[in-house]
């Protein structure tokens, strides 16, 4: 598809998929129509970034659908001055999305290669106010706590009661809870008296690598 196709897919995506979605907020919408999403795919899927739908990204993982990733980081109310940290790097899109809202992103991926590869793409787009490391976050990363706001890119069997300590007095995060088929995109905030949290909309997403499992009782 030549480049001017993908431009115009990408604009019926936002008309199409993400505006319906709820997502309003303009900033974010003009980072989206001005960001290719088609460049963070796999070669075979560039076709395919702008289709609401997952589409695999290598290693047994997955994106989530465009809306998906636009609804979830509008939920953040991200500001320039804002340190964020993104659990699960995957492409590098969502990055570069968060990147673009505040004023520095610190993204942990598991699999080395999804870092390497999002770090090159993300460099070829000078996107640089990204810190990406290799590592399990899927309790938090408590490295350059506390956040501003949270981005968990997969799902957690578990309420996510480690990471969200990890937010800083008035941070927010959004996270998915649950297991197939009733996820639960929650939205939660610290708040003065403890947490605010916000059940937003059920969905379906792959799990974390190495997402905490519940305790299995032995009879």
């Amino acid at each position: 598809m030549q480049a001017m196709n993908l431009t115009i897919s990408r604009r019926k995506m936002l008309d199409q998929q993400i505006r319906p979605w709820d997502v309003r907020e303009e900033r974010l919408l003009s980072i989206i129509a001005g960001s290719p999403r088609e460049d963070y795919m796999l070669p075979e899927h560039r076709n395919l970034a702008y289709v609401d739908m997952s589409l695999p990204i290598g290693f047994d993982q997955v994106t989530m659908a465009p809306k998906l990733e636009a609804r979830l980081i509008q939920s953040l109310d991200l500001t320039s001055k804002d340190k964020v940290l993104e659990i699960g790097t995957g492409s590098g899109y969502v990055t570069a999305l968060l990147a673009q809202l505040a004023n520095h992103v610190h993204s942990v991926e598991i699999i080395p290669a999804l870092a390497q590869q999002a770090k090159k793409k993300l460099a070829e787009h000078n996107i640089r106010n990204v810190t990406i490391e290799i590592g399990d976050a899927a309790r938090g990363w408590a490295k350059h706590a506390p956040y501003d706001a949270i981005f968990v890119g997969g799902s957690l069997p578990l309420p996510p009661d480690a990471i969200k300590e990890q937010l800083a007095p008035g941070a927010r995060m959004v996270v998915i809870v649950g297991r197939t088929p009733a996820m639960d995109a929650r939205r939660i905030a610290r708040v003065a008296h403890g947490w605010d949290e916000e059940s937003m909309f059920e969905t379906v997403v792959p799990a974390l690598v190495n997402a905490p499992e519940p305790a299995k009782f032995i009879f």
